[in-house]
C-alpha cells in the first residue's frame, strides 16, 4: 500500500512539474532561447555526472545499472545535441565575412571590363567610346 502511495504522488509530480515547465519555457521569448538553453545543457552536465557517480556504486543490482546505463545514454545525447544545437543558434548572430575585393584585371566582379560599373553609368567620357 505504502508503494502504490508513493507512485501515484511522484506520477503526480512528474506530470505537474512537465506541465509547469511547458508552461513556463513556452513564455520565454525568443532572444533567450540561446542563453537559456546552455544553462540548461550545464544543468544536465550536473545531472549527467550524478548518473555516472550512482553506477559506480557496488550496491545497485543489475536492472538498476541497465536503467542507468540508459539514462546516462540518452543524457549524453540530449547535452551534446543541446551544445550542437546552441553553437548553430549563435552561429547565426556571427557577421559573415566580406569577400577579398578583386585585384588586377578590370576591379570588378561582373566581367564587362568596365571595373564594376553598371550599365550606362557616366564613365567620364562624355558619351564617348
Amino acid at each position: 500500500m505504502i508503494f502504490a502511495s508513493t507512485l501515484t504522488t511522484n506520477l503526480a509530480i512528474l506530470v505537474l512539474a512537465g506541465f509547469i515547465g511547458f508552461v513556463v519555457i513556452s513564455k520565454v521569448p525568443n532572444t533567450l532561447h540561446t542563453p537559456l538553453m546552455s544553462g540548461t545543457n550545464a544543468i544536465h552536465g550536473i545531472v549527467l555526472l550524478g548518473g555516472l557517480l550512482l553506477l559506480g556504486l557496488a550496491g545497485l543490482d543489475a536492472f538498476s545499472k541497465a536503467l542507468l546505463v540508459i539514462a546516462v545514454a540518452f543524457g549524453t545525447i540530449n547535452i551534446v545535441g543541446g551544445f550542437l544545437v546552441t553553437d548553430r543558434m549563435l552561429e547565426m548572430f556571427k557577421s559573415k565575412p566580406k569577400p577579398p575585393a578583386a585585384r588586377g584585371g578590370d576591379g570588378g566582379a561582373d566581367g564587362d571590363g568596365d571595373g564594376g560599373a553598371a550599365a550606362g553609368a557616366d564613365d567620364g567620357q562624355g558619351g564617348r567610346s
